[in-house]
This record gives C-alpha cells, sequence and structure tokens, in this order.
C-alpha cells in the first residue's frame, strides 16, 4: 500500500501531524502491520494537500517550527475508500530474525538461543499488550485477532523447535581440539 493511503488511513482516525502520523506506524497499531518514515510521509502529505484531499492547519511554537496539522477531507474520504477496494498486494514477510536464523550454523550457539528468547519474550510482550487494548469498529477487533493468532503461533513454533535446532547446531559443530 502506497504512502499516501497509509496517511489517509490514520487521518481518517483523526486529525494529526506529520510527526503523529509517524508515531501511528512506530508505537500504535500499525507497527505491526506497515511501515512509513518521516521521508516518505511529508512528501505523501504534501501530495495529497495538492490534491486537496486533505487540509492543514499550521499552530505557531514557541522558539519552534510551526506544526501543521492535517484533517482529512470528503475527496480524501473517497480516495481512502477507493485506494480500499483494490486487491491487496500479497504479504511480505521481512524479518532480520529470520535471516539470522537461516545463517545459525555461523553463529556461536548461545547467540542463537539468546535471539530465540529475546523474540519469544517480545512476543509474548506483544500479545500480552494487545489483549488488553480494547475493541473499536469489527475491523480494528478482526485485526487484533489476526494479529494475536500469528504472534502466538510465532512463539509457539519458537519454543517447540528450539531444542531441536539447537541440538542441530551443537551436533554439527567441529570439537574444539583440547591440545589447543
Amino acid at each position: 500500500m502506497d504512502v499516501k493511503t497509509l496517511c489517509l488511513s490514520v487521518l481518517s482516525l483523526g486529525e494529526a501531524s506529520g510527526y503523529e502520523i509517524r508515531k501511528h506506524f512506530e508505537e500504535g497499531a500499525f507497527r505491526h502491520f506497515q511501515t512509513a518514515t518521516f521521508g516518505s510521509i511529508y512528501p505523501a502529505l504534501g501530495k495529497l494537500y495538492e490534491l486537496g484531499q486533505v487540509s492543514v492547519i499550521e499552530h505557531e511554537q514557541d522558539g519552534r517550527p510551526d506544526k501543521k496539522v492535517y484533517t482529512l477531507t470528503e475527496s480524501g474520504r473517497t480516495a481512502l475508500q477507493q485506494a480500499l477496494l483494490r486487491d491487496p498486494a500479497p504479504d511480505a514477510m521481512r524479518s532480520d530474525l529470520l535471516v539470522q536464523l537461516f545463517f545459525a550454523h555461523l553463529l556461536p550457539p548461545e547467540k542463537v538461543a539468546a535471539l530465540i528468547d529475546q523474540r519469544i519474550a517480545e512476543y509474548r510482550a506483544c500479545i500480552e499488550k494487545m489483549t488488553g487494548c480494547t475493541k473499536a469498529p469489527p475491523g480494528h477487533g478482526f485485526v487484533q485477532g489476526m494479529g494475536l493468532a500469528i504472534y502466538s503461533a510465532a512463539a509457539i513454533y519458537l519454543e517447540q523447535n528450539k531444542a531441536g535446532l539447537m541440538a542441530r547446531l551443537t551436533a554439527d559443530r567441529p570439537e574444539k581440539d583440547t591440545a589447543e
């Protein structure tokens, strides 16, 4: 999904500055399924403004640049609805952890174990945090449930398969020469 549509999506929840939009992708629910950077958000907001899909009000701030607060216009709401009607692109799984585990044979076994344990803890923390969230519109609750299912399945997989990976990693390592 393009960044313009992502910005329109966030603004459909209420007015926001570029910084506040970015926070949705860093700390909010969007962090689980999309990314957007300042370098892409501000040009997208500029284009949306040119298209009349957002309005902007500048608020003065003492000793700082004016804060621009964006609001979705009716044209923007229509554009968002049209974008949401399009078929989605296939999901893309990107994970630094999976790259590291793919090359686990190149890492010390204790590092691999630590990576897995850390990720299990992160997944469990996400599950706990998501379980405490209140559900708003039906789509929000549905996506929350899917997120819980994904994080739960990933944590369970890591827990159930860690020992097997560790056994293979240690069995495949040549014994250190004790004469050294």
